[in-house]
């Protein structure tokens, strides 16, 4: 899963019948929401106050009748002057945001001036209207449901040009016969713009292959999406890195799998991977693209991390992402190399403390890292929490009890419920890894899919019997990573076999694993 950040804090706006009774739950890190934030709500205090507020019928009646994704992106444009009222409802609507924002300012020493210059994004405005249709349609839930994903992951096509061993695709050098067409891939754009997805991540295959790329990426740029590619940065070249950037590309997430050429390479099967990668990583940063390296960790490189780590701060970039290993795809094939619960566990508090380090961010995409991350937290060893593998925020002592608010309103692992899939012809899936075909976007209906879909709903629900983690603490923050579940038992609520706290299910798995390569 190859993905873009969105960085957050819960941000609460409301309005009551009389007053303002309008509730805004969109975490977005920014310097203004830095500090007092909260600052004088407990963990209980933040409970109710949304509870009582969402049980006010006015309040529901308000932003049902705003529930629309353009209706609310609309009003926000308006607020922060990027558009104008073409209606007296419209106008309406955008006076009711107003107040709502600006009644809420004071309480969070945040000036108006300064929201709407954020809000001029449209990505914001975009990530906005899922929260406030998410509330509306379902109330406050932990964790939270969303009427549509914040992200869609977009495997645009199966065409690669390198062998990596643990490709969960199980990408080829040509593209599959059942690609999209050209005129099905604008559709997938207008479906997810209508959905009121914020943001989509382009990823493969090797996406920057794909001469379909170019024009579609540059269509979404222009429905105002947040858009990220995915690749393995061998062809980034100085011209293609500034036309990333042109076209609206924001940020790029290189694949470096160890620190030298030799290790990388071995990885990637193709010999002269990793000097190509680094300078794809050179060419991107110097262009002015956000750049993260991307990285599975597994016993081919686990004891490499802290080389990786150096590697990715010399070369500037602004984050790295280690991967959960999923064997899946190819990874079937290279078991025997998945870390741990112990090795996972230990690997996860030393990001944690490297980040903490500042000056880049450090994520992993095993759900347990929002435990490891917060309970750093509460235990006063720092204050960085990472709630899931594409965001984060930073408390100050006085708002723990908040951080784990924040942590259980995201709620760990995203599959199917702030993220999913697309693949190369239009299946629709919970996560890259986990390959559930729940519908198709041209036969179905994104938003049809992301509704009624059974698999979906089973994934939103952290408290049913069946659930392997229904009785865990952690089940909120965490919630166990769903792909590993179905690739080691075929099972989307089994446990996960890398967590600590199920460090008995690994040994069962490595029996098992003895008895079938006998």
């Amino acid at each position: 899963m190859k993905i873009i950040m969105l960085s957050y804090y819960i941000r609460i706006i409301c309005f009551s019948s009389e007053k303002l009774i309008y509730h805004e739950a969109l975490i977005i890190q920014h310097s203004w929401l830095r500090g007092d934030f909260m600052a004088d709500f407990s963990e209980g205090k933040i409970i109710e106050y949304l509870q009582k507020i969402m049980d006010s019928k006015f309040a529901r009646f308000i932003m049902k009748n705003m529930s629309e994704p353009k209706k609310i992106q609309k009003a926000l444009a308006i607020y922060a002057g990027v558009e104008e009222p073409s209606s007296i409802k419209e106008k309406l609507h955008a006076s009711i945001v107003a107040k709502a924002i600006e009644k809420s300012a004071d309480m969070f020493n945040a000036k108006p001036e300064d929201i709407k210059n954020f809000l001029k994004d449209s990505y914001i405005r975009k990530g906005f209207s899922v929260i406030i249709r998410g509330i509306a349609e379902y109330g406050i839930t932990k964790p939270q449901r969303l009427s549509a994903p914040f992200m869609v992951v977009w495997d645009f096509t199966k065409q690669c040009n390198l062998k990596c061993k643990h490709c969960y695709a199980n990408a080829t050098p040509y593209p599959a016969p059942d690609e999209l067409s050209l005129e099905q891939r604008y559709e997938v754009v207008d479906q997810l713009d209508e959905a009121g997805v914020a943001a989509i991540s382009f990823s493969g295959g090797e996406p920057l292959i794909n001469k379909d790329f170019w024009p579609v990426a540059e269509y979404a740029s222009k429905k105002g999406f947040y858009l990220s590619v995915a690749t393995n940065g061998t062809l980034i070249s100085e011209e293609v890195a500034k036309r990333l950037k042109k076209i609206g590309i924001r940020y790029v997430e290189i694949s470096i799998d160890g620190p030298t050429a030799d290790i990388h390479d071995s990885f990637r099967g193709i010999k002269g991977a990793f000097d190509r990668a680094i300078n794809g990583i050179k060419n991107a940063k110097e262009a002015g693209l956000e750049v993260g390296i991307a990285t599975t960790a597994t016993h081919h490189n686990l004891d490499m991390i802290p080389d990786i780590v150096k590697l990715a701060r010399d070369l500037n970039v602004d984050r790295l992402i280690v991967f959960n290993f999923i064997p899946t795809g190819r990874g079937k094939e290279i078991v025997k190399d998945d870390l741990s619960p112990e090795e996972r566990e230990k690997l996860m508090e030393y990001l944690h403390s490297e980040w903490e380090k500042g000056k880049m961010q450090i994520f992993s995409t095993c759900p347990a890292y929002a435990r490891v991350s917060l309970n750093s937290v509460m235990e006063k060893k720092g204050h960085k929490v990472s709630p899931t593998h594409f965001a984060d925020f930073e408390l100050p002592e006085e708002m723990l009890g908040a951080g784990k608010v924040l942590a259980e309103f995201i709620g760990g692992c995203g599959a199917g419920r702030i993220y999913c899939s697309i693949e190369h012809n239009g299946d629709i899936q919970p996560c890259v890894f986990i390959p559930i075909k729940v519908g198709n976007v041209i036969k179905d209906g994104f938003q049809n899919v992301w509704d009624n879909s059974e698999v979906f709903k089973i994934l939103r629900d952290r408290d049913a019997e069946n659930y392997a983690c229904s009785k865990c603490p952690y089940r909120y923050v965490c919630g166990g990573c769903r792909a590993r579940s179905y690739a080691y038992y075929g099972n989307l609520v089994s446990p996960d076999p890398g967590c600590i706290i199920m460090k008995d299910e690994w040994e069962k798995i490595l029996k098992r694993e003895n008895v079938l390569s006998q």
